[in-house]
This record gives C-alpha cells, structure tokens and sequence, in this order.
C-alpha cells in the first residue's frame, strides 16, 4: 500500500475578468463625460438674480469687450455667424444657444447675436450671467 500524496492544488483568482470590467468601467466613464470648452477670455459677466445653470450641451458664442464674437476658439464676423451656427445646430442634439458677453458691450451687439442665433434655427437662446457659467 502507498500513501497518497494528497497535495491540493492552491485556488487562484483569475484576475483577467476584473482587469477587463475596470477597463470597461473607465471607458464607460470617459465618454459619457462631458466637459465644457470656455474660451480663456477675460469677460465682466453681467450679474442676475434670477440666473439658473447652462446646459453644458449648449452652443456658446462669447464676445468680448470689444464687441468681437468667438465661436468655437474662432473670430467670426456678424454676417456670418448666422450660417456657422446653422451648421453646428444641425449637428447637435441640443437646440440651445448661450450667450457668454462683457459687461460692456453694447446692448445692440448682443440683440444682434441673440437674432442671428435665433434666425439659425435655435430653439433656446440665452445671455450668461455669472451664476450661469460659475463665476469668472
């Protein structure tokens, strides 16, 4: 008679499985996150009472000081902000437009802005304040 050699075999954890979840989680993550893009411009927001938050989908048009509008990190001249917005409208989900202005920049600058947001086929435009865009 021999003894046998009752020698088990050690369980290990397949670390594969976990490896490939926590890989899938960050991409999860990664992409149904979304980060506002603000232009480095040094703007005096006027203040409201009654602002809320901006959506983070929506396409923001800043114009500085000097009355110059930026659209995507990008001058663009009055005459045609109307087809540049029409363009990016009609590849987004989100029909809303905001605002980002100066203090000081002339009231008929941002009508004009707010019209040719409007007349380019968005449904939701509005002019940030400070609580809007969080301050400067």
């Amino acid at each position: 008679m021999r003894y046998r050699d009752h020698s088990e075999n050690e369980a290990g954890i397949d670390m594969s499985p976990l490896i490939d979840m926590v890989f899938i989680l960050l991409i999860f993550f990664m992409v149904t996150t979304t980060f506002v893009k603000d232009m480095k411009l040094d703007l005096d927001r006027p203040s409201a009472s009654s602002g809320a938050a901006a959506s983070s989908k929506a396409i923001r048009i800043f114009i500085d000081s000097n009355s110059d509008i930026y659209v995507d990190n990008q001058p663009v001249r009055i005459y045609s902000l109307q087809g540049k917005l029409r363009d990016m409208l009609r590849l987004s989900t989100e029909k809303s437009v905001l605002v980002v202005t100066d203090e000081m920049v002339p009231a008929r600058v941002v009508l004009e802005v707010v019209d040719q947001s409007r007349l380019s086929g968005a449904t939701d435009v509005g002019v940030a304040t400070e609580q809007e865009t969080g301050g400067r």
